[in-house]
């Protein structure tokens, strides 16, 4: 099933081939994006923010570099989307938060600014989990986004809007922040890509954080390449590399994570994919590796560095947090300066003890998600981040890819690589086919 409109068809490397071609305008683009969203939001909730003019504005200053023969990057006249938690001057910069509903960015985040240097336009500011802590966007202050492939079904979180957007053709690609899963999880979810970026490989400059540690920002699209154009548009530093013909782990989780049986066998058809294709491939547990505690650890320090970054908020309106964001950063403040101080060793131990596991593979494959997309009155699922959390933890780059459908809804596979361009590589390889969203089709 595709889009019925060879604009949205075309993503962002498709849309640098029309406009290449004069077959369509950016300017064509951006109303076609547009018109989209008036049409389709109002039911997806994705959108929070479309900036109309500023939008159509760059879409015609990069029309004009077309028409000359100078476009900027293959990103120049692409329509972006952007979290409400990442700055972009002239719009919301709220993450969600009832307090900050009023705030107005006056400066590019440094990622923003990249991709603006790369030509490419800014359609508006996407919906996502209060404050970027929790994995369901049912926001109390700007409404619940809903999975385009079934509503009143979550597109995962904390950026939901990102990946709903995306998967539903609302724009040709978007970005995220991801803590312990916010990139890959609404991309598992929402049956796209997501690429969580290693640690500093995109600056989180001009983001409002929750977890300065364990924050990063990841692009969402509907394939490996639109991913990897977009990262490159925002990355800085060197990548890391793996070790020359190292074999690819697969990771046995077996006793260790509780995971639906559609997702286990949606992965074993990935695992078996890239044997037939003649990878190297061995089963690796990690049996000195605790998923609940682990990801417990890294909710301790996105509290605790939550509650810092929101302190003055917190005092002066704190009517403009909902109960259950304000008792989370509350119980953050309330950790002693030793356990904190324990955590942050703990964390940096893990880290080393992941990356000394994996050393002798190119990367590891496990699924993106324990499960699939679930509705929004059922009970939250506390192990949703206990596979992503491995790669925000040991600093690595992973990326989540489409592994098929049931029952409608998506299912993901995770990949975490030592760089960006193996994990989308690999992602690329062994990805199902992306599955439109029946309504958002046409």
């Amino acid at each position: 099933m595709a889009f019925s409109n060879p604009v949205v068809e075309a993503g962002v490397a498709g849309l640098t081939a029309l406009f290449q071609e004069r077959a369509v305008t950016p300017l064509e683009a951006v109303d076609v994006y547009l018109s989209r969203i008036e049409r389709l939001n109002p039911r997806l909730n994705a959108f929070l923010t479309v900036d109309e003019q500023g939008a159509r504005a760059a879409a015609l200053a990069s029309g004009a570099r077309w028409a000359s023969g100078r476009p900027l990057s293959p990103l120049d006249g692409v329509p972006i989307a952007i979290k409400a938690n990442i700055a972009a001057v002239g719009l919301p910069l709220h993450a969600g938060i009832e307090a900050y509903r009023d705030q107005i960015a006056d400066h590019d985040a440094a990622c923003v600014a990249r991709l603006k240097a790369a030509g490419a336009v800014i359609l508006g500011v996407l919906n996502m989990h209060e404050g970027a802590l929790g994995a369901t966007t049912d926001n109390p202050t700007f409404g619940r986004c809903h999975n385009p492939h079934r509503f009143d079904f979550t597109p995962g979180g904390s950026s939901g809007g990102s990946g709903a957007a995306a998967a539903a053709g609302l724009c040709a690609a978007a970005l995220g922040t991801d803590t312990m899963g916010s990139v890959r999880i609404p991309s598992g979810y929402c049956g796209i890509f997501g690429l969580k970026p290693g640690r500093g490989r995109v600056s989180t400059e001009g983001l409002m954080a929750l977890s300065w540690t364990l924050d990063n920002v990841g692009p969402h699209a509907r394939s490996a390449l639109d991913c990897r154009l977009v990262f490159e548009a925002m990355m800085q530093g060197q990548a890391g590399a793996a070790p020359s013909g190292a074999p690819w782990a697969v990771l046995d989780f077996a006793g260790q994570v509780e995971v639906e049986p559609q997702v286990i066998s949606a992965f074993a058809d990935r695992v078996q994919l890239a044997r037939d294709l003649g990878l190297a491939i061995e089963t690796i547990r990690l049996d000195d590796y605790d998923f609940g505690a682990v990801r417990r650890l890294g909710l301790l320090i996105s509290e605790v560095e939550g509650h810092v970054v929101h302190e003055q908020a917190l005092a002066e309106r704190p009517e403009g947090f909902s109960k259950e964001f304000a008792g989370g950063l509350a119980w953050g403040a309330r950790q002693s300066a030793p356990r904190l101080a324990k955590a942050y060793r703990e964390l940096e131990a893990t880290a080393h003890r992941l990356r000394g596991r994996l050393s002798d593979y190119a990367g590891l494959l496990s699924p993106t998600a324990p499960q699939p997309a679930f509705p929004f009155d059922a009970a939250v699922p506390v192990s949703q981040a206990d596979f992503t959390a491995l790669a925000n933890v040991a600093g690595l780059p992973a990326a989540a890819f489409p592994a098929g459908m049931a029952d409608g809804l998506p299912l993901s596979v995770q990949v975490m690589a030592w760089s960006e361009a193996d994990a989308i590589g690999l992602a690329d390889i062994l990805a199902a086919p992306v599955v439109t969203p029946p309504d958002f089709a046409g």
